[in-house]
Order: structure tokens, then C-alpha cells, then sequence
């Protein structure tokens, strides 16, 4: 399956998540839904991955964890808040490198409609020639 596929079947049955359910609920709630539909869609879908990352010789064992990593190409960072703040692009654009993937999807059920809170993180850049990320672009 193709990276845009698989994108694009998850903004799909996010969309329709947020069409029956409505904002309102708790993120692991939706998650949880996200997760058995894309499953459902024949997706391999990881929930909670354990990421560990390495500083300065010093190795972090699971230090954090993304909600959903979607056939092993796309981390997804569910939200449900009014408005998204610019730390929640920080943080899944840290996921996504940490990772080492070229797209993340963060996805509000917060907001009002899903194309409102929905943002797509691009890390498309070789790390060899350039240090430079992309977001949004």
C-alpha cells in the first residue's frame, strides 16, 4: 500500500468517526475507535508504541509513546481539544523523526469539523543533506 493510500484511508474513516461521534469525547476514546476501524479496513495499526531514542551515549528506553503508527509508515497523534497549539505539531513533527518516517497526521476530534483539525507533518528531507524539516508544505 502506497503512503498516500494509506493517509488517505486514515483521513477517511477519520472523518467518519468524527461524523457519528462528535467532538466531545476523551482522545483514547477516539483512538480506540480510529484504530479498530482502520484494522477493520485491513490496515496493520500499532496503538501506544513504546519509542526510545538516544542523547548524548545516553539510551532512553520507551521514553514516550504515539498513539497509533499506521502500516509501519504513518504515526498518528490524536487530540480532542478545542484548538490545537503549536506544541502538538512539535511534538508529533519530534515523533515522526524519532521514528525516522515522512509523514505524520495529527488529528483533532475536538474541533468542529475534521478538515479544522486536521494537520498533516512532512519530514521529506535526506537528514545527510540537509538538517532542515518541512511542516505543512
Amino acid at each position: 500500500m502506497e503512503l498516500d493510500d494509506v493517509t488517505e484511508a486514515i483521513v477517511g474513516a477519520s472523518i467518519a468517526i468524527h461524523r457519528e461521534l462528535g467532538p466531545g469525547l476523551l482522545e483514547s476514546v477516539y483512538a480506540l475507535v480510529l484504530a479498530a476501524s482502520l484494522a477493520r479496513r485491513g490496515l496493520r495499526v500499532q496503538r501506544e508504541l513504546p519509542v526510545s531514542f538516544t542523547h548524548d551515549g545516553m539510551h532512553f528506553e520507551h521514553a514516550f509513546r504515539a498513539d497509533l503508527l499506521v502500516e509501519e509508515c504513518v504515526v498518528v497523534e490524536v487530540k480532542s481539544v478545542e484548538k490545537l497549539a503549536h506544541v502538538h505539531t512539535k511534538q508529533l513533527l519530534t515523533y515522526v523523526r524519532l521514528l525516522d518516517l515522512r509523514v505524520g497526521l495529527l488529528l483533532n476530534f475536538g474541533a468542529g469539523t475534521m478538515r479544522e483539525g486536521l494537520k498533516r507533518v512532512v519530514n521529506d528531507l535526506d537528514p545527510t543533506t540537509s538538517p532542515a524539516l518541512r511542516v505543512n508544505r
